[in-house]
Order: structure tokens, then C-alpha cells, then sequence
């Protein structure tokens, strides 16, 4: 079993003595810290860290991180990287005038990339996938939810799905698989939602869940996407099939969505833009994670979602980037971090667990992933000389990661 020795750290920010559940409320705002530090890696996990002055003395590679910050790598719990092609067209459209519901009415959106999916071969998928997820490997992202729903249909959904499979297995990060057939009606049900519908429930899910090709359901539940009724008929009929329930709510409107994935046990409820108290207080009563999308919010143009008020609240937040084609086209955690700092009056603490440990409870995770701690899988980030977490926010116009250990092994 092969070992990695990183010395002379400025400071590990992260650490936990054992795996604890989601921070909450003021938790949010508190990372431990040790300084002057090294940290051990034998084979994938972390094996130990502390002082300097109780350093081991040997280990198979030695590195050292003089002036350096250790972090724990990324965990992106919300994107849509299996995609044929970007949407670069209706950027500019938005910028000329019109919006991106707009844009879905007229065939634009989601329709014209599940359009052109459909066309596209399985290893071409592929390959343009794994250089996104290698892209944000580089800039720090150690484990990630990747969603299907730009087939919408059978072979095309289960198409994006066997991709997301293959990244799995063959990269060193940590993938998570989400089926999303519910992303958006197809024009040709338009008139029978309620055959697309039954096509969700009576084939694809089943057929998903025989080739155990994802761990989660998710639904669009928004004004022009899906209703709550819909919404709840969907993710019941995936639980039946064992696909835990996770949601897009309330990105265009209050629309019910977080209260029918709360009462579907759903792990997390994700964007959440025009949220109000009522659903403040039924996130406060419930298990189920708020995520936040704070560049979705950017490219859009559209309002942040209330994050300051969630933690102010007790809430435990997540965020995540929701790289996409359409309203994210961007995987960068930590130009995310400044965002939800500028934008929604975080702080860079706040930010930073919201990346780390909670965006590992988000994905079920959070036992194995998102801190720094003895027995979990050894997936870090290694800065350039930094003075500090904070000053990694404050600068976002630069490059701040030097390496990143996934697995206990260097991978860039």
C-alpha cells in the first residue's frame, strides 16, 4: 500500500476528528484549522495528520507544502456535464432581450440539447464529458453528482446514463449518478403529458433501476416544467424502484416544489431562487438539504436564492455549481465560493463547508468525503502559497490550486 507524505503545511482547513452530520446555522461559519502540519495518506484514505513537530519519518513520496493550504477537495452535488454541445446561441439571444423561459417556448433550452443528444454516438458523449470532468478535477472537485434529462427519451436517457457509468468507473473521482428524465416535457407530449408520464414511470425507471445505472430520481418541478402533482406521482414511482428522490425546486417560482420534496424524503431540494418562510420553516422541520446554485444566478441574470437567511435561520446549506450547457456553463467552485460571498453575503468559512462536507451529505457522502479526517478517502487540494482561505475568495480572479490528490494519488 503505496503512502503520501505532505509536510510542512501552513494550514489544513477542514479537519474533523470523525465524520459528523450536516453543519447547521452558526456551525456553518466555523472551520478547524491546524498549522504547521502534515498529513499521511496510505493507499486511498487519509491515515493520520498533525503538528509538524510529531511528524512520521518516512513514507513513500514526500511532498513539501511550504507555504501551502491543505483543503478537502470539492463536492459538487448538482451538474449536468454529459452533453453534446453548448448553447453559446441563446447566451447571446438572452443578451439581445429574451428570457429563458422565452427561449424554452420557442424549442431553445433543454429541448435543443436533448435534440441534439439523441444524435450524438455514446464515445463521443463520452469523451467531451470526461475532459469537463477532468477540467474540474483540476480546479479541485474530488467527488460529483452528475445528472441524465437531455434525452428525454428511453434509449437517449439510458444512453447519458451508461456515460456517467463509464466516468465512474474509470476516473478517480467520486461520481454519483442522478436520472433526470423529468427535465422537461418533449414537444410531442405536449398535448399527453400524461404519456410522457407513464413513459417515465412504467419503462424508464424501471429499466434504470434494472442496471442499477443511478442512485437518484430527480424532477424539474417549476412553473412550465413539471406540477407538484407530477412531481410527486414521479418520485413515488422511483422510490418503488429504490431511486431516492432529489429535486430542481423553485428556480422560476414558489411553486410547491420544496414542500413535495420534503414529503418525498427527498436528500436534497436544489436551486430554490423564490423561496419564501413557509419553506424556510418546513426545510428547518425536515432532513432534506437546501442547495443553492449561485451561477446559475449569475448567468442568468435571475435572483440568488435567500442564502443568508437560510444559515441565519439554522438551516444547513449546500451549494453546488450546476454546470450545464443552458444556465451554467461552468464547473469553477472556487470563482462559486466569491460568488455566494458577493452575492448572498456569505462568509468565505460559510462557503467553503457548503463546498466541502455538506456538499457531501448532499450526495450521501458525507461518512467517507468533505473533511479532513482519519479514515476517509484522501481527496485534497493543495493551494500555491496562500495567507489563507479567506484570501483564496477575496482573489478569484486567480488560479489558486497548485495539486490535487484524489484517492491518495496525484492527479495533476
Amino acid at each position: 500500500m503505496s503512502s503520501l507524505l505532505i509536510v510542512n503545511i501552513k494550514t489544513i482547513y477542514g479537519i474533523q476528528s470523525e465524520p459528523l452530520p450536516l453543519k447547521k446555522g452558526a456551525a456553518m461559519s466555523v472551520v478547524d484549522t491546524l498549522d504547521n502540519a502534515y498529513l499521511l495518506t496510505e493507499g486511498d484514505r487519509i491515515s493520520g495528520f498533525g503538528p509538524m513537530s510529531e511528524v512520521p519519518d518516512r513514507a513513500d513520496k514526500i511532498l513539501d507544502a511550504t507555504g501551502r493550504l491543505v483543503l478537502p477537495s470539492w463536492c459538487d452535488s448538482h451538474t449536468h456535464i454529459v452533453y453534446a454541445r453548448g448553447r453559446e446561441g441563446e447566451y447571446v439571444s438572452r443578451l439581445r432581450g429574451l428570457s429563458y423561459e422565452e427561449i424554452a417556448r420557442q424549442g431553445g433550452g433543454i429541448l435543443n440539447s436533448a435534440a441534439v443528444l439523441r444524435s450524438t454516438p455514446e464515445d463521443q458523449l463520452y469523451r467531451s464529458a470526461a475532459d469537463r470532468l477532468q477540467e474540474v478535477i483540476s480546479m479541485g472537485t474530488g467527488a460529483i453528482e452528475i445528472k441524465s434529462g437531455y434525452g428525454l427519451d428511453t434509449e437517449s436517457e439510458i444512453k447519458m446514463l451508461r456515460v456517467i457509468r463509464r466516468l465512474r468507473d474509470e476516473s478517480p473521482a467520486t461520481v454519483r449518478a442522478t436520472f433526470l428524465g423529468a427535465h422537461a416535457v418533449p414537444a410531442q407530449y405536449r398535448d399527453d403529458r400524461t404519456k410522457y408520464i407513464s413513459l417515465l414511470t412504467d419503462e424508464m425507471i424501471p429499466m434504470v433501476a434494472g442496471e442499477g445505472l443511478a442512485e437518484y430520481c430527480d424532477v424539474f418541478c417549476d412553473r412550465g416544467f413539471f406540477t407538484v402533482e407530477e412531481t410527486d406521482t414521479i418520485l413515488r414511482a422511483a422510490a418503488r424502484y429504490g431511486l431516492k428522490p432529489k429535486i430542481h425546486a423553485n428556480e422560476l417560482a414558489n411553486s410547491g416544489g420544496v414542500q413535495v420534496g420534503i414529503a418525498n424524503n427527498a436528500i436534497s431540494v436544489d436551486h430554490l431562487e423564490m423561496i419564501g418562510e413557509e419553506e424556510i420553516m418546513a426545510l428547518k422541520n425536515s432532513d432534506t438539504i437546501p442547495t443553492v446554485l449561485p451561477s446559475c444566478s449569475f448567468f442568468l441574470n435571475i435572483h440568488y436564492a435567500p442564502a443568508r437567511k437560510m444559515i441565519d435561520e439554522g438551516l444547513g446549506l449546500a451549494i453546488a455549481t450546476d454546470f450545464n450547457p443552458g444556465s451554467s456553463p461552468s464547473g469553477n467552485i472556487p470563482l462559486l465560493m466569491a460568488l455566494a460571498c458577493n452575492n448572498m453575503r456569505l462568509l468565505p468559512s460559510e462557503a467553503f463547508n457548503a463546498v466541502t462536507i455538506n456538499g457531501a451529505h448532499a450526495m450521501e457522502l458525507g461518512q467517507t468525503h468533505g473533511s479532513i479526517t482519519a479514515g476517509k478517502i484522501a481527496n485534497l487540494i493543495i493551494t500555491k502559497p496562500l495567507p489563507s482561505l479567506d484570501y483564496m475568495v477575496y482573489s478569484f480572479g486567480s488560479s489558486h490550486i497548485d495539486k490535487v490528490v484524489l484517492r491518495g494519488k496525484l492527479v495533476n
